[in-house]
């Protein structure tokens, strides 16, 4: 079997059991809470979103999935009172979307269901785990690049962002980053510009 010689093949594979444990998190996640995996991963989204990324559009795009897909959940979410649609001034036809009281609280409680990875994580050695970081978040610009994901709004993509002479740099910050403290979600992001 190819998987069994390449390191690339063992990598994918690897990666692909990662992502199991995740998926297997998530929908328990969600059982406990009668709502689907992409309802939960909403909620934890709007939780650590600012109001300008929380519209039907751009989760779309954060979620690679379709409008219409991301609309029928947010309809299933706002009928079960867990969110709550605000109109834009400027444009009727869209709304920003926010959590209520009720989903507050199940958007926190839900936003540590990877805990079980983080702590297996945890035992690790700091400077393998810095490697593995570092490699990740390549693979997560390459993927970006070759547009297998969308929306990555990490430092490596930033237009704030420095690599030279082997260490990390934000200009927005005026900063040298260590591995450890490059953002993998950051809000203050301005893309790349090429």
């Amino acid at each position: 079997i190819i998987q069994d010689k390449k390191i690339d093949s063992k990598i994918v594979v690897s990666l692909e059991r990662i992502s199991e444990a995740f998926r297997v998190l998530l929908w328990d996640e969600s059982k406990k809470n009668s709502l689907s995996p992409i309802q939960i991963q909403i909620l934890i989204f709007l939780l650590f979103h600012s109001k300008d990324h929380c519209k039907v559009s751009y989760l779309a795009k954060e979620f690679n999935m379709t409008k219409a897909t991301i609309s029928d959940s947010i309809k299933a979410l706002h009928r079960k009172e867990l969110i709550k649609k605000e109109s834009d001034t400027k444009d009727t036809r869209s709304y920003t979307i926010s959590l209520t009281n009720k989903g507050m609280v199940i958007a926190r409680q839900s936003s540590i269901f990877t805990k079980p990875l983080e702590k297996t994580l945890e035992s690790m050695d700091s400077t393998k785990k810095e490697v593995i970081l570092d490699g990740l978040l390549n693979l997560i610009a390459s993927l970006n690049k070759a547009e297998v994901i969308t929306i990555q709004r990490m430092c490596t993509t930033c237009n704030n962002y420095l690599f030279s002479n082997n260490s990390h740099y934000c200009k927005l910050l005026e900063l040298e980053l260590k591995t450890n403290e490059l953002r993998i979600d950051c809000p203050e992001h301005a893309i790349k510009e090429l």
